[in-house]
């Protein structure tokens, strides 16, 4: 499994969830993987570190702590990237709350706050990441192929469908997949491919605790037609995909990964 082969790769929220899914994914393909986030243990003190998991199994990986909300911080992300492997061919932009989903609220009882720290966690990050990926990519020698580089936006269903109760949560993911869009569209002369996957209900810790509700677990079977949540192995598979010589021909492209939730 070698397809993302001689690639060197950040993903932001790296220390778990979907985030850490996708880096031990990437480094099963033969990316490098600098594995990003707040901390090495954002929701269990007990697991190994994620970039140590790679390492363990013949993996290359290191660990760059981040706020990628902060501008100096996702530049010297960039640049632990670009010093530790020379370059940076693929960027997941990952991390992100899901503020509001375990206690919704109708926008007029929203907190404006919490409104502010979606935006800056949620958007702002991948406005950050993009910006200094880019200009990373534009400067470096592109691939064989003339692909200069990947970048995957983790957005959500709630770009694409109403969920009730998510304003704030809604309206940050749906800045995400729009600018995935207009980016697509900016630097595809520059053969930088910039795609967004929509995941569902996943298997998280965020929602792992809602699910042993046994209302709420009859609920997210009768809402996917795939049945119950997914995994994040499913998502970390596409973002596989979308950062491979597979999506030659494919920018732009928001893709939900939802068993189905949009169909509906």
């Amino acid at each position: 499994m070698t397809r993302l082969e001689n690639k060197v790769a950040i993903v932001t929220g790296a220390a778990s969830g979907i985030g850490r899914a996708i880096a031990l994914q990437y480094a099963r393909e033969g990316a490098k993987v600098i594995c990003a986030d707040l901390s090495l243990h954002p929701h269990s003190e007990n697991a190994t570190p994620t970039h140590e998991v790679i390492q363990q199994t013949g993996g290359q990986a290191i660990f760059q702590q981040a706020d990628v909300s902060n501008t100096a911080q996702v530049q010297r992300l960039v640049q632990r990237a670009v010093g530790a492997y020379g370059r940076l061919d693929i960027l997941v932009n990952n991390a992100g709350i899901g503020t509001g989903s375990r206690e919704p609220s109708a926008l007029h009882e929203a907190d404006e706050e919490l409104w502010d720290d979606t935006m800056r966690i949620n958007s702002k990050s991948v406005f950050l990441g993009c910006k200094y990926a880019l200009a990373q990519m534009l400067q470096q020698d592109p691939h064989p192929s003339g692909d200069r580089g990947w970048i995957v936006n983790i957005s959500s269903i709630a770009s694409l469908v109403a969920i009730g109760g998510i304003g704030p949560y809604s309206a940050s993911k749906g800045a995400v997949s729009s600018l995935t869009r207009q980016a697509a569209l900016d630097y595809a002369p520059h053969r930088i491919h910039i795609n967004a996957i929509c995941p569902g209900f996943v298997r998280t810790p965020i929602l792992l605790a809602a699910a042993k509700d046994p209302a709420l677990a009859d609920e997210y079977n009768r809402l996917h037609p795939f049945g119950g949540l997914g995994e994040t192995e499913y998502i970390a598979r596409m973002a596989v995909v979308l950062a491979s010589d597979d999506v030659r021909w494919m920018t732009g492209v928001v893709l939900p990964v939802d068993g189905g939730y949009t169909v509906r």
